[in-house]
Order: structure tokens, then sequence, then C-alpha cells
């Protein structure tokens, strides 16, 4: 089965090569806590967490409202774009990715705000239970998710 990517989602795909190549696991659409969904979450090799989001146009940027509510979540918070994208509309105290379908550079590092132990305990908890949930329905289709994988 051939899937249609949009061109967020071919940014993201990028994106998890690169950090994959710094030791890091990717999940891509992930959900912190109901009402936020990050195109891509990072688990570092030390417990640090990403989040990136993959904008592929200024439209795309300027609908964004809800992105300054996931810098609550992670260590460290990214910009993705592709070459074309007008990097001056992004704000200089977020990291930027440059990124295409296939592969990432990491542009500007994002500064470091570390997560609450407590919190970054849950996310990684989280992060583990839709990883392996995610694998699972891959490797058996036709499973029914249970109530509380539907949140």
């Amino acid at each position: 089965m051939t899937e249609i990517l949009q061109p967020g989602q071919l940014l993201a795909r990028g994106v998890s090569r690169h950090l994959r190549g710094h030791g890091f696991a990717a999940v891509e659409e992930f959900v912190p806590v109901r009402g936020l969904r990050v195109d891509v979450m990072a688990l570092g090799p030390k417990g640090e967490l990403w989040i990136v989001e993959c904008k592929s146009s200024r439209a795309d940027f300027q609908s964004d409202s809800k992105w300054q509510g996931y810098l609550e979540w992670c260590d460290r918070y990214f910009w993705a774009v592709d070459t074309d994208f007008p990097t001056d509309l992004l704000p200089e105290e977020t990291g930027l990715i440059m990124a295409d379908a296939y592969d990432a550079e990491i542009v500007r590092m994002a500064p470091e705000d570390k997560l609450a132990p407590a919190r970054r305990k849950k996310i990684v908890q989280k992060f583990a239970m839709d990883a392996a949930r995610r694998l699972q329905r891959f490797r058996d289709p036709k499973l029914v998710p249970l109530p509380s994988e539907l949140e």
C-alpha cells in the first residue's frame, strides 16, 4: 500500500531520519496532552525530549496558533522548513532545521529548557506506549483500539 504524504509529513520524515543519526527515536504526530499534536517528538540517548514542528509554507506557519503551548512539553523546540521557506518569520529563540523528504540539518540549535522530572517521566512513558501501540497496529492492522487509546 502506498500512502501519499503531505508536504509537512515529508519534512517530518526527513527530520526523523536525521535525528536517528544522532541517536534519537522519533514519533510523528505525537499527542503529549489532549488538544496538542506535535509533528515530531524525539527522545534522545540521554532522555532528552525535542519537539519539531514542520512548516511547509508561510500560510502553514501563520495559521499555527498553538506552538507556544508545546514549549512546556520538551527540552528543546525546533521548526523544520525547506530551503524555500522565509526563515525570517521564525522566532529566533527557537531552533531551526532545514529539511526535505530524505534528510535534514540542524541550522540553529534550540535553547535548552529542561522539563521537570515528573513531566519528563509522564512524557517518556506516553512516548513508549504510543510507539509500542503503533508497532502493534502495524503488525496487526485489524486490532481494535481500546477506548483509552482513542484519546
